[in-house]
Parts: C-alpha cells; sequence; structure tokens
C-alpha cells in the first residue's frame, strides 16, 4: 500500500476518483428513474439511503475483487475485461439503455431498485478501481467517499461535459487502458524477465493499453456510427407499432 504522503498515493486516489465519475455517470440516470415516482418528501430520503446502499455493495464486491486479483491468471483476465470496458466507453450508445429501470412508488421500492442497479452496473466500476487501487482497502474506501458527491450532484454536469467536449471522454477511456496496461504487467503470473528487459515497463505497457483502447475504440465507433445510421433511417420509415 502507497504511503498516505506520497505522490503514488494521491495520483490513485485521482484515478479512482475520475473512474467514479467516467463510470459513475449512468447511477444518477438510474437513481434518477427509481425516484420518479416517489412522493417529492421522499425521494431526497430515496437518494440518500439508494446511495449509501449502492456505495456499501459496491465496497464489499471490490474488497472481493482485491482478494481474487491476487491470484495468478486474475489481473490478466481483469486487464482484458479493462480494456474492453474501455473501448466500450467510446462506442455510440443506444437511447432506450435505461428504458428497464423501472420507479417504486415506495420508499423501499426505489431503494431497493437504485441497489439492485447498481450491483448489476457496477462490474466495470469495480474492476477499474481494483486494478487502480495497488491493492489498498484504504485507498479504495477513501477514493469512493470522496467520489460519492461528485457522481449524485455533479454526474450532470459530466454528463453535459461529455456532450460538449468529447474529449473528455477520450481521456477517461485512455485512463482505463493506462489502467489495465499496468495491471497486466503486475499479475503474479507474468514472468519477471517482461519487466525485466523492457525499460520503463511500468510506463511503457500502461501507455500501451491507453493508445490500444483509443484506436480500437475510435475505429469500432466509425464502423458502428453508419450502421446506427442505417438502422435509425429503417425504423423511421418503419416504424414500430
Amino acid at each position: 500500500m502507497p504511503e498516505i504522503s506520497s505522490s503514488l498515493f494521491w495520483i490513485a486516489v485521482l484515478q479512482i476518483i475520475a473512474i467514479d465519475i467516467m463510470l459513475g455517470g449512468d447511477n444518477a440516470v438510474v437513481i434518477a428513474l427509481a425516484c420518479r415516482k416517489l412522493p417529492p418528501e421522499q425521494r431526497r430520503q430515496g437518494i440518500f439511503w439508494g446511495v449509501i446502499g449502492a456505495i456499501g455493495l459496491r465496497l464489499v464486491m471490490i474488497f472481493f475483487a482485491l482478494q481474487l486479483l491476487a491470484l495468478p491468471y486474475l489481473k490478466i483476465v481483469g486487464a482484458l475485461l479493462l480494456l474492453w470496458i474501455g473501448i466500450k466507453l467510446l462506442l455510440p450508445e443506444h437511447d432506450d439503455e435505461h428504458g428497464n429501470i423501472d420507479g417504486g412508488t415506495t420508499l423501499m421500492a426505489a431503494i431497493k431498485t437504485i441497489v439492485v442497479a447498481d450491483a448489476v452496473m457496477s462490474l466495470d466500476n469495480v474492476i477499474a478501481v481494483a486494478g487502480a487501487s495497488h491493492g489498498s482497502m484504504v485507498l479504495v474506501s477513501f477514493g469512493i467517499l470522496v467520489s460519492i458527491p461528485i457522481v449524485v450532484w455533479g454526474s450532470k454536469l459530466v454528463l453535459t461535459l461529455m456532450d460538449r467536449f468529447p474529449i473528455v471522454i477520450t481521456l477517461g477511456a485512455a485512463l482505463l487502458g493506462w489502467i489495465a496496461g499496468g495491471m497486466l504487467l503486475t499479475d503474479p503470473a507474468m514472468p519477471p524477465a517482461v519487466a525485466a528487459s523492457v525499460p520503463y515497463a511500468s510506463q511503457v505497457f500502461a501507455a500501451t493499453g491507453a493508445l490500444l483502447v483509443v484506436l480500437v475504440g475510435k475505429w469500432l465507433g466509425s464502423r458502428r456510427k453508419p450502421a446506427r445510421a442505417m438502422e435509425l433511417s429503417s425504423e423511421s420509415v418503419n416504424p414500430k407499432h
């Protein structure tokens, strides 16, 4: 675990906060949809307890992820998943992605919806945070606690920035690729000779991961846009009833 006074600790904290912002944008949508049917006086309670439950569950998931990533080959698997998560971040999204989130008519139903939906959607976040934390649960907890108000109250601003400045999404995806590259190198099954034979191996692997995510994500995104445009054109000609 990095010392709290070291730059490595604070860099990791900033990475975890950035990950939570980039991958936690959907949380604001889920919270809004889950609480939309509540009476106005209960919405604030639904948001508060739903977020507390979701964050608690995520900490438990990350704790187990940290334990599993200590096993040989699992960091390699985690790094490959993280590369794909970064690539997916650069792909166009469908407008109806959150159409299956039902709003609860009671406070407990809304809280349950938020926690369950967050658990289902949190695999990418859990893997990314576990990779950025250097095995430290203190780092994970600190980073997530700091990011809670940013995710809950600032996600709308972040989503607006993403829409207006696509470079923000690209930088976020590159960060995930950077973490994946570093995670790959630190797997217990990785021969020490690999790191020894490559000058600045950690930076080289991390930069390669970041570059790979951006190049593949942009390439797949450029291919998907024409296909999506044709699909929308077909739907406008033959609307569904």
